[in-house]
């Protein structure tokens, strides 16, 4: 150390430069700086040396090692040294003081070091008054500052209070403050002490203000912690008392409860393994912990699952028939299958559920046979909907990391049911559609293979649930929109339309009676006659279900118990086709029936809808042209080329079919499929529109009363179609009496009902020739069907 040197007034213009980096120090400032620069070194040197002061300016910017004029501030401090230290790796540290401004002019290069040219800073003084207020309010802010910041030492006010001058007051608080270089090198340039003053108040009183919001969010986050800990403590202490006391209060602990009711849930080991695990970090965590509800939650659902619960069976096959005849009429393939499993149940102990898909048009007891299947089983019953679902998550779950995750609704299922052996339909598989979230079709194949869904698994419980005691059924309106994998892993049990005698006997034995019971309506009040019912089917339903059937009785029963309640009438009222008519007002279907007398170019086809069966009146008209084919109805594209088919076959035999040879070259033909807004597919109209054809060609109507169906070849063969059963009840309903159909399809005729069987004369045919035969009872000769086959 060195003792003091004589701080100079520094009367020239020329002092050593000591360039400061984020730094600014003000007059009477006592302040240590380390100096490691070489030029820098060599200007404290000189000044050591010579008994000058230095002069202390910052920089514009602190990365600069050799500073110039436009990379120094504009104003700077006189400083003298007070004391230096040398370092060992031969750096200075020494302690200076400021003495007053100076505003620097130029730099002068001495070789080793910069001497900086300068000019003396005259502050400007305030007035008396002024000073003194503003002196007496800087005091009063720096007061409260030091007070909120507790980074002063209170002493430093006590020495402050003793400044009488203005000037130096300032000069000593802004050495005090916080502040960014900018803000201190702006407090330097300031020449009036008045402003000086004001502009230190202002920043006195923001950062007060900033204090304060540090205050008060210290304190609030302090309260929380200590309240966290707090209950933590007691929560500590609650245990140890538990405990102290032999668990005799463990009753009233929430925690002990828990315990109790993982160990009553009688879960699979692995699974249990899982719940003491979770249970034990649930344990140890604080109460007011986020995690902690999301875990306790968890454990709640494995505690809730039926993991042991099952309901016995009922083997008796008697009650189980009688059961399922009571709700459904027919559907006597399901009802065979559901005896089925109840034989095998009786006679094996395996509990493995079938897979059954129920496909059949809307309205015909898919959903409601489920509940009825329950019932014959003595089991729970579940549903769900999965028509529209597109988030492979509403099968599997969410992972418990997600915010208000749950399981899949499969799990959702199980444990609503409360047993792990329910009836489980799933309604509607084939209406779910896929996006980026997922193929939930996809997620269902687990779940609908007997092989896996022993260990399914749910994103939610991350534990194997055995589901091969879940009797599933699931319910489509049409096969081919189910996935060909999920297709793969189903019994199909298809359920056709009703005819309209089995309708019939539905509404007498079924929806009348309930549809009276919901009304209020008794048996001597009200009575269906035979004709009513018809009426009611024909004309005011087009199903192939009941559905619409159900609505229009619950039409007309409310309307009776209104006309008994407004009338006071107690006679009974039996209900005929008038008083359908009058009670049901205009009849909203005109009856699609098959004209008696047969017309030119007019065949009738048989199509089969997602509503059932129905007929198609196929039209041709020729017309002079060069032998243009014109298809019209809304056809679609496998239609079409039918057409184009039955167009090139009578173009290959039109000698034999006794037309004329060349008529495709003179003669346009248009086609057409009344109501045209309905689009119509498929290949099962080639017979009809080729009849249709030729019909108009020879200018002679087929048989009256005759329906076909079929596809024809290029060579005159009839080939198998779909949907026979639905298209030989609508015949039956529009009052055909003759049905030609392929002959590959005789097996499936087994499906329709016998009383149908009897009213309708079955033609199968396998060549186009039989077609004709049976049709405008053409006899080819011998030649001809050897060339035709």
């Amino acid at each position: 150390m060195t003792d003091r040197n004589s701080a100079n007034s520094a009367t020239g213009d020329y002092l050593p430069l000591l360039p400061l980096k984020d730094m600014v120090v003000f007059p009477r400032m006592v302040v240590p700086l380390l100096v490691g620069r070489p030029a820098s070194l060599m200007a404290v040197e000189d000044s050591l040396t010579s008994g000058r002061s230095l002069f202390l300016c910052a920089q514009r910017d602190a990365t600069i090692e050799s500073p110039g004029r436009d990379d120094l501030r504009n104003v700077g401090t006189v400083a003298s040294i007070l004391q230096t230290l040398r370092m060992p790796d031969g750096s200075l540290k020494i302690i200076v003081e400021g003495m007053a401004r100076a505003e620097l002019r130029r730099l002068v290069d001495r070789g080793n070091f910069v001497e900086a040219g300068i000019s003396r800073v005259e502050e400007l003084p305030p007035s008396e008054p002024d000073a003194i207020a503003a002196m007496r309010l800087v005091l009063t802010q720096f007061e409260g500052y030091v007070r909120l910041s507790q980074r002063v030492a209170p002493e430093v006010v006590v020495s402050l209070r003793n400044i009488e001058e203005a000037g130096p007051l300032a000069d000593l608080i802004c050495a005090h403050l916080p502040l960014r270089v900018e803000e201190r090198q702006e407090l330097l340039e300031i020449e009036s002490v008045q402003t000086r003053l004001e502009r230190i108040t202002s920043i006195l009183i923001r950062e007060q203000d900033l204090l304060e919001i540090e205050r008060k969010v210290r304190e609030r986050v302090r309260e929380q912690m200590e309240r966290g800990q707090r209950e933590y403590y007691l929560h500590e202490q609650l245990k140890a008392i538990h405990q102290e006391l032999g668990n005799r209060e463990e009753g009233s602990d929430e925690y002990a409860e828990l315990k109790k009711q993982i160990e009553k849930a009688q879960m699979p080991d692995e699974v249990r393994e899982k719940a003491v695990r979770e249970f034990g970090r649930y344990e140890r965590m604080p109460a007011m912990s986020p995690e902690g509800s999301v875990i306790r939650t968890y454990l709640e659902w494995l505690i809730d699952m039926p993991w042991a619960k099952r309901t016995r069976d009922a083997l008796d096959l008697g009650t189980a028939k009688r059961v399922l005849d009571e709700d459904h009429y027919g559907l006597s393939k399901v009802k065979e299958r559901i005896l089925e499993f109840l034989a095998v149940r009786k006679l094996s102990k395996s509990t493995r559920g079938p897979i059954l898909c129920l496909v059949g048009p809307p309205g015909v007891g898919k959903t409601s046979l489920g509940q009825s299947v329950a019932r014959a089983m003595g089991r729970k019953f579940v549903r769900i909907s999965l028509g529209g679902v597109r988030d492979e998550a509403e099968i599997r779950g969410h992972r418990r990391t997600y915010i208000g995750a749950l399981p899949g609704r499969i799990v959702q299922g199980i444990k609503k049911a409360g047993v792990k052996n329910p009836v489980f339909m799933l309604d509607e598989v084939d209406k779910m559609s896929m996006d980026f979230r997922g193929d939930p079709s996809s997620a269902l194949l687990e779940v609908l293979d007997p092989e896996q869904n022993k260990m399914f698994s749910d994103h939610y419980l991350e534990v194997d649930l055995d589901l091969r005691e879940v009797f599933f059924i699931t319910t489509a309106n049409s096969e081919y929109d189910i996935p060909p994998a999920l297709h793969d892993r189903m019994e199909l049990v298809r359920l056709s339309g009703y005819s309209t005698y089995e309708k019939e006997r539905i509404a007498q034995l079924y929806l009348i009676p309930k549809q009276m019971k919901e009304c209020g309506l008794k048996l001597r009040q009200l009575h269906f006659t035979g004709e009513a019912i018809r009426t009611m089917i024909q004309r005011y339903t087009r199903e192939a279900g009941v559905r619409e059937l159900e609505r229009q009785i619950a039409n007309i029963c409310r309307k009776v118990a209104k006309r008994l309640v407004t009338r006071g009438r107690v006679r009974k009222v039996n209900l005929d086709e008038r008083q359908v008519l009058e009670l049901l007002g205009p009849e909203e279907y005109s009856e699609m029936r098959a004209e008696v007398e047969p017309k030119v170019g007019v065949a009738v086809g048989l199509a089969w809808t997602m509503a059932g069966g129905d007929i198609l009146h196929i039209e041709t008209s020729t017309t002079k042209g060069k032998g243009i084919l014109t298809l019209t109805g809304q056809l679609g594209e496998v239609m079409k080329e039918s057409a184009h088919a039955a167009y090139t076959y009578l173009r290959a035999h039109a000698k034999e079919l006794r037309i004329s040879p060349t008529f495709y070259r003179n003669m346009d033909l248009h086609v057409h499929v009344p109501e045209g807004a309905i689009p119509k597919d498929g290949p099962s109209a080639g017979v009809g529109i080729a009849v249709s054809m030729l019909s108009a060609l020879r200018n002679r109507p087929p048989k009256a009363l005759l329906a076909m169906t079929g596809e024809i070849t290029l060579r005159g063969r009839i080939l198998p179609v779909g949907g026979v059963k639905e298209k030989v009840l609508a015949a039956h309903r529009a009052g055909i009496k003759e049905v030609i159909l392929p002959k590959e399809n005789q097996k499936d005729l087994t499906e329709v009902p016998s009383e149908v069987r009897e009213e309708l004369k079955l033609l199968p045919v396998s060549t186009m020739e039989e077609v004709l035969r049976q049709t405008f009872s053409d006899k080819h000769p011998k030649s001809e069907s050897a060339q035709s086959r």
